[in-house]
């Protein structure tokens, strides 16, 4: 899953066993396209989650230690355009099964495994509006206890596994929040309409008892993520400035495929490891960026570029989360940010409070009226490539009349990692281009892009 202060969600919560750790590592391919690919595309959705969840997410991304798969991708299969909901998480609904069955699921390029709802009917706990029913599906087939996935040792699959009553494959996540989910690893494939394009039957958790009513896809760069069985080489989303409105969600695009938009895009590497260069701290499945500085107005912080890269043990590494609501720093970074923030606004801050326990930049007062006094915030990857955060957007209303800078410190969520989440991801373009292993920026109305 991801983080969020609130969404997917927060990460005081260690996430003991994690879907980020199977393992998928592209070579680059040719640029070339494929004339016969569909793009699919789908409407976003972004809605507060709790705060277990963010920090579950992030846990699960950060605690991956999987192998590379060397082999590149071919062509994506895959043109296809879609949107979403967006609060602080982006729930996508997609279609499932056979004929399809529409499902909720969080998009989150920080984990590996996918799963959705299946909980059973029962008179004393009705399920999720959009549970899963396995019966009417002709396609769905539930994983035995025979298969390499099941065996609780496999070397790139930490995801606890064990054979039920039933000899089917039974997966369990547990969070040190008392949170969960269970359930079959599973077969199934999702259908894209109108296109009726339909993907190879695909590995999939499909719970049973969960405390979350949404699913998650799972996008890293893992072998059993969704966009690696699927085969898709690039996908995309954009996510519309947040909203505060009660009873309204702005809606944002998700691609996969090709996006029309991309020769107006800016580009930068991914960081790879290869499995000699596996550290615990590091997650070699995260989309990894060559992050260099913060600029806050005209000032470039005093921060050194290898505070942004992983060290010896792998701190440092600069992840780009769609599951994580805020953005968070190593100390170092943090600090420096804060300091600028301080002097910038340090009349108007609201003293001695830290919201989740992460982030003490937050005040009392009006947001746009806090902003002009910070100004434009950059995270800087060098080659003319930036993801600026204007100054309208820089503080998050967190309740109660309250609005912080959204980034919050990440040793608090117990991880020594730069992750930039979806808050500072707002009216961009974020794709991911797999086969050529890059990450591409480009600004956007976004509420405009996903009509």
């Amino acid at each position: 899953m991801a983080l969020s202060v609130s969404s997917l969600c927060f990460f005081f919560f260690f996430f003991f066993f994690t879907s980020a750790s199977l393992g998928l590592s592209a070579r680059p391919t040719s640029n070339s396209s494929n004339t016969h690919s569909l793009s699919l595309s789908f409407p976003l959705t972004s809605v507060p989650l709790s705060t277990n969840v963010s920090d579950r997410l992030f846990s699960a991304s950060v605690l991956a230690n999987a192998r590379p798969n060397p082999k590149p991708p071919a062509a994506s299969p895959y043109n296809v355009k879609s949107s979403f909901k967006y609060s602080m998480a982006l729930i996508v609904n997609l279609p499932i099964g056979t004929p399809p069955q529409a499902q909720e699921m969080v998009l989150d390029t920080g984990s590996q495994l996918s799963w959705i709802q299946c909980h059973k009917k029962t008179p004393a706990k009705p399920p999720p509006a959009s549970s899963f029913d396995p019966s009417l599906s002709s396609t769905f087939s539930v994983l035995p206890c025979n298969h390499p996935l099941c065996k609780p040792r496999v070397p790139d699959f930490t995801l606890p596994t064990s054979c039920d009553q039933n000899r089917l494959c039974h997966y369990s996540y547990f969070y040190a929040d008392g949170t969960y989910a269970e359930g079959n690893l599973v077969r199934e494939k999702f259908t894209f309409t109108p296109s009726s394009v339909s993907t190879p039957p695909l590995i999939l958790g499909c719970a049973t008892e969960s405390s979350d009513s949404k699913g998650i896809l799972g996008m890293n760069l893992g072998r059993l993520s969704f966009a690696s069985q699927a085969k898709v080489t690039k996908f995309s989303y954009c996510v519309p400035t947040r909203q505060t409105r009660p009873g309204s969600l702005p809606t944002g695009s998700f691609i996969l495929g090709n996006n029309p938009s991309s020769a107006g895009f800016k580009y930068v590497p991914l960081l790879t490891f290869r499995e000699s260069q596996r550290m615990p701290n590091l997650d070699p499945l995260a989309f990894t960026l060559p992050m260099q500085g913060i600029r806050i107005g005209a000032k470039r912080l005093n921060i050194l570029p290898a505070v942004f890269r992983p060290n010896a043990g792998g701190s440092g590494q600069t992840m780009i989360d769609s599951g994580s609501e805020f953005t968070y720093l190593v100390d170092e970074a943090y600090n420096r940010v804060r300091e600028e923030v301080v002097r910038l606004a340090g009349p108007r801050l609201k003293k001695g409070y830290v919201y989740g326990g992460v982030s003490d930049m937050c005040f009392d007062g009006e947001a746009m009226e806090i902003g002009r006094l910070i100004g434009d915030m950059a995270f800087e990857f060098g080659q003319g490539v930036e993801i600026v955060i204007p100054k309208e957007q820089i503080l998050a209303d967190v309740g109660g009349g309250v609005k912080c800078v959204g980034i919050g410190r990440s040793d608090r969520l117990g991880a020594a990692s730069n992750i930039i989440g979806n808050f500072h991801q707002q009216n961009l373009w974020v794709e991911f281009d797999l086969a050529n292993r890059r990450v591409g920026f480009g600004k956007a109305d976004c509420s405009r892009a996903a009509k």
